[in-house]
């Protein structure tokens, strides 16, 4: 009893101590930046699955050749989607046994929907979306098709899908937790842009897959790490935040009211506040899980708020 009773104290002064030194103001560096848990918080990395880097999906320039393709299952016609230990039909050729295969499939937004102005035509320029399905091995060939089992499923998979030979992926090393300055300046690293969210998702959080229009021809490779930042001015292409600019925002008793940049205030003696000048605000990290030469699959490894379709990115290379 004294033992744990003593152990107790221990880890409770402990406790007391590390509080009291979170709570203690910091100094400033040479740089005269001053470092709180506020400004640069404490954040654990998401180290990402197996699952995670081949069910991510990615984009490609190049349009992938469908002349192989699943073109049944054992249960056809009664059953059309298949998972882990069913068998398939490949239609094509080149089949030998014991081969592996990926099954892709090139998708589309059923919405066509813009999430953010000009998501069209820089989706154009950095490749055709394709989500990772499964893998198969062939166990044997007959008539005109290839007979197959799946080994791993990320979705079922469907009579269309596209056939291709397996390559292996790297893995993405255990990153340690640290510190994530929010409002850090740029660094003038590589910059580029979130295209597009996996499944066509605008809103991203930690674990979820997104595209980069960045790849091979611009330097990047798996496990790069990229901080997500948003200027303030995003706020106004957006056309339901930027209604927050029409809003009231002084208080009736203010003698002078500030006007705001694109609201509907107008010059008064109050200040005048440019939503430009307020410091642009990081709002998570991403790893690099697969590359193509125009566009890389990524995963969000921590989010302090919404990722969105559309945000900037930057090569955070402390982050390595």
């Amino acid at each position: 009893m004294k033992k744990t009773g003593l152990l107790m104290l221990l880890t409770l002064a402990a406790t007391l101590a590390t509080a009291q030194q979170s709570t203690q103001p910091s100094t400033p560096d040479a740089d005269g930046i001053v470092h709180t848990a506020v400004n640069v918080p404490f954040v654990r990395f998401q180290t990402p699955t197996t699952a995670d880097i081949y069910c991510a999906g990615f984009l490609t320039k190049e349009r992938i050749p469908n002349a192989n393709y699943v073109n049944g299952g054992l249960e056809t016609p009664t059953s059309t989607k298949f998972q882990i230990g069913e068998l398939i039909f490949l239609a094509g050729s080149g089949y030998q046994a014991g081969q592996l295969y990926s099954i892709v499939r090139e998708v589309r937004d059923t919405n066509e929907y813009e999430i953010y102005a000009g998501q069209n035509k820089v989706l154009a320029n950095a490749g055709r979306p394709y989500g990772d399905i499964g893998r198969v091995r062939i166990v044997d060939t007959r008539s005109r098709s290839a007979i197959a089992q799946v080994e791993y499923s990320c979705d079922p998979i469907n009579p269309g899908d596209i056939a291709i030979p397996f390559v292996e992926k790297p893995r993405v090393s255990f990153h340690v937790p640290g510190h994530f300055d929010r409002f850090a300046p740029p660094s003038g690293k590589l910059t580029g842009r979130i295209v597009l969210g996996k499944d066509f998702d605008g809103f991203l959080g930690t674990g979820m897959k997104l595209y980069l229009n960045m790849g091979s021809n611009q330097g990047v490779k798996v496990g790069d790490y990229f901080r997500v930042v948003r200027p303030y001015t995003a706020t106004l292409a957006d056309p339901v935040d930027s209604l927050s600019f029409k809003a009231q925002t002084s208080e009736d008793t203010q003698m002078f009211p500030p006007t705001f940049e694109a609201g509907r205030f107008t010059k008064t003696k109050g200040p005048n506040i440019h939503v430009a000048d307020l410091p642009r605000r990081g709002v998570g990290e991403v790893v690099v899980l697969n590359v193509t030469p125009t566009a890389s699959s990524a995963m969000v490894v921590f989010a302090l708020e919404d990722v969105y379709a559309g945000d900037t990115v930057e090569l955070d290379e402390q982050q390595q």
